[in-house]
């Protein structure tokens, strides 16, 4: 006979629930036999709908859109129930198992078995969920597909060239290689509209105004030169406000890294390793280090760049200031000055020939 004094509310039964219980329910307890007649151990949907986008494989999740980068959709459609799924406050020790099966290309049928204990009573429960998948495009991909772009880099060259085969190269790496980084943290606004060589350089499109900031910063860093960037004006959104395209122009240096240039003060040319703030480079004669602001050189200061330097054979060391190689045209022996950077030791040197005559060049590294 229970000392408890309670009784169940529905059928009058007395009950042996604590006191201290009843007030932790803060209800009147029922007995376990009323108790389990009403009991639900899980709580489930009816059904799952699982939104992916046939382009990116992103999944909707509410009025968002997530990358989860799965390669068939049952693990996002268990994701999705297991979140929709809710267990009764009074189980413990619960443990739970999914088994999905594929009805369709669009069915995923998903049985899950539950256990737990519920007043020191073992009790279980399976329910079965189907859910839905259904394709669509994403809001990334819908701006992708209607050529949306925020705004331009335009990649320039100051005085009187063009942007070389290098720096376009390495301009477009840096554009796919910042946005891929933006991607890969999450960011789903960041995108390359399209990437286009045209007359004077190169365009790139992008989905921001930050993205395109940063790549031309990027660029700038790593080639030198100057950005200069404008605005105009293009529509007006639903709620009045203005929306603006961006163009943000990178003007590089009159000359480019790997140019040999003449810097036209008697010491001979200089094969050009940085164009940043200042011109920075290599002396072919002695190897000497040389540094010059652009506009101190000279009009038609290019001889010429990496892609005009030859291998040619190295002959002789004639002293601690010369050297005697083949020329790479004629095939004479020819003396040329002896720069610090030159391997005595090698066969073959690179060699540049130009207007004033021939040089060494550093190996390319």
């Amino acid at each position: 006979m229970s000392n408890s004094g309670a009784f169940c509310p529905r059928c009058g039964d007395e009950i042996e629930l604590p006191r201290e219980r009843r007030a932790e329910r803060g209800e009147p307890a029922l007995c376990d036999a009323c108790y389990f007649e009403d009991f639900e151990l899980v709580d489930a949907p009816d059904r799952i709908q699982v939104t992916y986008c046939s382009e990116c494989g992103a999944v909707k999740r509410g009025k968002h859109w997530e990358d989860v980068g799965a390669k068939d959709y049952t693990d996002v459609a268990i994701d999705a129930v297991t979140e929709e799924l809710s267990v009764h406050v009074d189980a413990d020790s619960i443990s739970w198992a999914v088994e999905p099966e594929q009805i369709d290309q669009t069915t995923v049928r998903l049985t899950c078995h539950f256990s737990g204990v519920v007043r020191d009573t073992p009790v279980e429960a399976t329910v079965v969920v189907p859910a839905k998948l259904s394709s669509g495009t994403c809001s990334r991909c819908g701006l992708i597909a209607g050529d949306f772009y925020a705004a331009t880099v335009q990649v320039r060259a100051s005085a009187d060239r063009e942007p070389s085969d290098t720096e376009i190269a390495d301009a477009r790496d840096i554009a796919n290689e910042y946005v891929a980084e933006k991607e890969a943290g999450g960011d789903r606004d960041a995108f390359v509209s399209s990437i286009a060589e045209v007359e004077g350089g190169l365009d790139v499109k992008v989905s921001t105004t930050q993205l395109a900031r940063e790549i031309s910063n990027r660029i700038v860093q790593a080639h030198g030169g100057s950005v200069d960037s404008s605005e105009r004006l293009i529509t007006e959104d639903g709620d009045g406000n203005r929306v603006y395209r961006t163009a943000h122009v990178v003007r590089l240096p009159p000359v480019s890294i790997g140019d040999i240039v003449d810097p036209d003060d008697g010491e001979g040319p200089v094969i050009v390793t940085s164009a940043r703030q200042t011109l920075s480079g290599t002396r072919l004669a002695s190897g000497e280090d040389f540094e010059a602001d652009f506009e101190d050189l000279p009009e038609r200061a290019v001889l010429g760049d990496r892609t005009d330097v030859a291998e040619t054979t190295l002959v002789a060391v004639e002293d601690e200031h010369a050297i005697q190689v083949l020329d790479p045209e004629t095939y004479e022996a020819t003396t040329i000055p002896r720069p610090d950077f030159v391997d005595t030791d090698a066969e073959e040197i690179p060699v540049f020939k130009h207007r004033e005559g021939l040089h060494a060049v550093p190996d390319d590294e």
